[in-house]
């Protein structure tokens, strides 16, 4: 018999995922359309009435973001402006509708290429928390995303929050998605990036990317070639010149790899510019 259950407490959730094999309905957004029209044939597991696992917090080490926290919430929230790129990404997500319901979390265990929240998390140091009846653990989001659609998710475990540690909630960001329309769009590519600049000079940076592989991935040529550099149109030449040997983005309806790739490079030119207080006005004077 397939079961159906809404827990009020993360307690009762935990108990009985470790009784039985469930998926979990959050949001809805990604679990609808991947239902279709088919038979259920799982037990569903309804954790919105876990009110616990919905809000932000500042802990003191870290920002914990609920694992039912949506992007509305996110938007809303006041937050530092490192975490602005994650802001941008969140009014991406769908419609504003979507954005009401659809959860962080889910975002992240969808593991979509082109999920839009990720590179965003990926230039925080996002770890994911994950906690079964018995354990907790807080995986790096590269160690939580294996591939298309794969994550490290045990049986018996859901994932309860999303911690950003207070050295990475520093600088300014900027998200910057290409799409074939402005609105409403899966991206072709798209690009995080955080910058903290001290007397002129970016003193840290961190750059991902996603849709241009199977994860989004960080750029650590392109971060290692920004820091030391003065906030001019240098970042522009160390962007062009740097590798990115960690994109390999196939072909499709949406673009090529080979544009993938170009494109990639000029709105990570674009996002650094953003976030370093540039514009792209200033881009072509320097240039």
């Amino acid at each position: 018999m397939i079961r159906y259950a809404k827990p009020t407490t993360v307690d009762e959730a935990l108990a009985l995922l470790g009784e039985a094999s469930w998926r979990i309905l959050a949001g809805g957004t990604d679990f609808y359309p991947a239902q279709g029209s088919k038979p259920f044939r799982d037990n569903v597991l309804d954790i919105n009435g876990l009110a616990a696992l919905r809000g932000i917090a500042d802990i003191g080490t870290h920002w914990v973001i609920g694992a039912r926290t949506t992007w509305t919430d996110l938007v809303r929230h006041p937050l530092p402006a490192a975490f602005d790129a994650l802001k941008q990404a969140a009014r991406e997500v769908g419609s504003v509708q979507i954005q009401n319901v659809a959860s962080i979390a889910g975002n992240l265990c969808n593991a979509s290429p082109a999920a839009d929240g990720v590179p965003a998390l990926l230039v925080l140091d996002a770890e994911v928390e994950l906690r079964s009846v018995t354990t907790t653990r807080h995986l790096p989001v590269p160690e939580f995303i294996l591939g298309n659609r794969r994550t490290d998710l045990r049986p018996g475990e859901m994932v309860t929050a999303i911690r950003i540690p207070k050295f990475a909630a520093a600088g300014t960001s900027c998200f910057v998605k290409l799409g074939a329309r402005r609105y409403l769009v899966i991206s072709i590519a798209m690009v995080a990036a955080r910058l903290v600049i001290e007397d002129g000079i970016v003193s840290d940076t961190a750059v991902a990317v996603g849709s241009c592989s199977a994860v989004a991935k960080r750029l650590s040529g392109v971060e290692a070639a920004l820091r030391g550099l003065p906030v001019d149109h240098g970042l522009v030449a160390a962007i062009q010149s740097a590798l990115m040997d960690e994109l390999s983005p196939i072909g499709d309806v949406r673009g090529s790899a080979e544009y993938r790739l170009d494109a990639a490079r000029e709105i990570v030119v674009r996002a650094v510019l953003a976030a370093a207080g540039q514009t792209t006005g200033d881009k072509a004077a320097a240039a």
